[in-house]
Order: C-alpha cells, then structure tokens, then sequence
C-alpha cells in the first residue's frame, strides 16, 4: 500500500522539488497551497516533470483551522512535510506580527489536526538561522541555538520547540524530524521548476540570474570587508534537487521505524563553505557571461560565516549532497532562460 505525504506550501520553490522527489520515490503526494507567495508555474511544472496530471492540489489556507481538519479527514496521511509559511526576513523585521501570526498559527493547526486523526509523522521545514552567529564552524546538530537576529528566524526556533513539545507530550503518536537548511539554489535539470521571487528577490541566487537576463540593472555584494579569505560572507550553498531529496529520506526513516528518538534533528548542507564572491565568478564561468555587480554596504542581520557539519544525516540518514556548484548555477541559469521564453 502506497504511503500519502501532505506537503503544505507544495506549490513553492522547496516544495515542489521535494514533490518531484517523493512522487519519483514512488509516494502519493497530495499538495496544499493558498498560492499566497508564488502561482501554479512550479504546480504545473511538478505534473509535466513527473506526468502526473492526477496530482491531488487543495488550494486552502493551512491559518484556517476547519479546512486544515477537513484536508486530514480527506485523505490517509502517513506524513506531513510543512512549508507553509511566510518567508522574507526584512518583511519579518517590518510586519513581526504578520509572521508570528501566520508561521506559527498555520503550524499548530497542522498539529492538532494530526493529533485528532490519530497521530503522523511531522517534518518541519527549519533554518540554520536557527544558530545565529555561530561561535565556530562548521555548525553541527549539537551547535547551541542562539536569539534570532530576525522575527522570521524566531518563527523557526519557535516552531521547533513546539514540534519538541508536541511529540514528547503525544505518548508515541507523533514524531518529529527537524531539517535544518543551510542556503538552497537553484532548479530542477528539466529547467521546468526552480526559484520564483514575487517583486525583488531575498535570495542571492535570482538576483543573480535576473541580473544575467537583464531584468535587474546590477547585483549588490552587501559588504566586502568581513573577516573572510576575499571579504564577502562565506555560506552553505546546497542544491535544490539534493535538498529535496534529504526529505524524502527524512520521510522514508519515520515511516520504516528507524528513528532513534521521537523528534530528530539534521543539518541539511554540503559542508563546503563559498563566499559570496566565489558564487557570483562561478555563475560566470561556467555561463560565459560577464555580470554587473557592485559591492554595497553590509546588511544588518547577515552573519559572517556558517557552513554545516551534515555527518550526521549522512550516516544516519544515508543522504549526501552529491550535486556540484557548477550544476546548480548552471541549472539556475536554463530555469531563468526558461521563465524568459529563451
């Protein structure tokens, strides 16, 4: 019997890569989107990927308590991987209400709705922003959380507490897995799904092939003067495609029973750290193409450097990020040409 994972937030960019893989990985998938921060472009694109024109979408809102408990009384789901949630961490610093009332309105609703049906496996989508400004590097699951520089990233910490919580208050009908991300780029090889950014992007990547396609007149490198080999932040550029794929092994291990505690945690990263500066020459490079950047004042809230420690969801879990720089920015690149009709 086919297991059925509900992905909230699934229309988006993380999403929809993890659909792809869990419906690859032979899972029935039922996707769950308000379309609040993105529209069906990736939607469409998961179905022509994976020819699934049958792909189950309930276009709710997972803040509205009655219609997330109707969705679980709907269909039999064995898991639930949540993304359904607001994500820019300046608009978080502006609106710390929206967010607090959003992000974690919308994930109690999914606790209590599973709980009502029984119990389920629960995988939350977290953040390294967890750690802050790390004291040392590489961070590893035992790193010590630190106070979010940003509402957005306190939602994460939050979240995972109430996660915690729950499970250990469910006398064995819950259980947890908290994916720790480090920085997700790029798209899908097909070039049919990949990052979408409403208005201005938050994430480097997007501003760099808008940039490119010459949508974005130039590129701001926020500070060049950290205590950095070149001077630019140095973070955990990971693949979307690998990402994805960490969760439908996080998936796999709740429902085979191989967890070694209730509510887990792993880092989700390559372990390799590359500047800023380094990203931007090797989308270059390995395009033929020449960018026009400037380097700006630093932002407020940006960490110098973090990269993860991932051993331990390699060994455990059996994931490793196995997808190269250059693919990514590659795939980044033929996604961006896609949306552009080119």
């Amino acid at each position: 019997m086919k297991k059925t994972v509900l992905v909230s937030g699934g229309a988006g960019f993380i999403g929809s890569h993890v659909t792809v893989e869990l419906l690859e990985a032979g899972y029935d998938v039922v996707v769950a989107d308000n379309f609040s921060n993105c529209d069906r472009t990736c939607y469409e694109g998961v179905k022509q990927i994976t020819g699934r024109e049958d792909l189950p979408l309930e276009v709710m809102d997972f803040c509205d308590a009655v219609a997330v408990k109707a969705l679980f009384a709907k269909y039999p789901i064995d898991a639930v991987i949540h993304f359904a949630a607001y994500k820019a961490v300046g608009e978080s610093v502006a609106q710390p209400l929206k967010y607090y009332k959003n992000n974690l309105t919308s994930f109690l609703n999914v606790l209590e709705a599973a709980q009502e049906q029984g119990g389920c496996n629960v995988l939350f989508s977290s953040s390294a922003t967890v750690y802050g400004e790390p004291d040392s590097v590489p961070v590893t699951e035992a790193t010590p959380r630190k106070p979010a520089t940003s509402p957005y990233g306190n939602t994460k910490t939050m979240c995972e507490d109430i996660l915690r919580d729950a499970v250990k208050a469910s006398e064995g009908k819950l259980k947890g897995i908290l994916l720790r991300y480090f920085n997700p780029i790029g798209a899908h090889p097909s070039a049919l799904i990949g990052e979408l950014p409403r208005g201005v992007p938050n994430n480097l990547v997007p501003f760099i092939t808008q940039t490119a396609i010459g949508k974005r007149e130039c590129l701001s490198i926020f500070g060049n003067d950290y205590p950095t080999p070149d001077g630019t932040c140095l973070r955990d550029y990971i693949d979307i495609v690998d990402l994805a794929k960490a969760h439908v092994f996080a998936v796999t291990r709740m429902l085979e029973g191989k967890m070694k505690q209730a509510c887990e945690v792993f880092n989700v990263g390559t372990g390799r750290p590359v500047s800023v500066l380094e990203l931007v020459n090797a989308f270059e490079k390995v395009n033929g193409l020449k960018l026009n950047y400037k380097f700006a004042p630093r932002r407020p809230g940006d960490v110098t450097a973090i990269w993860a420690d991932p051993s331990l969801a390699n060994t455990e879990m059996g994931w490793k990020a196995t997808r190269t720089v250059e693919e990514t920015l590659k795939a980044a690149w033929a996604w961006e040409k896609h949306l552009a009709g080119k």
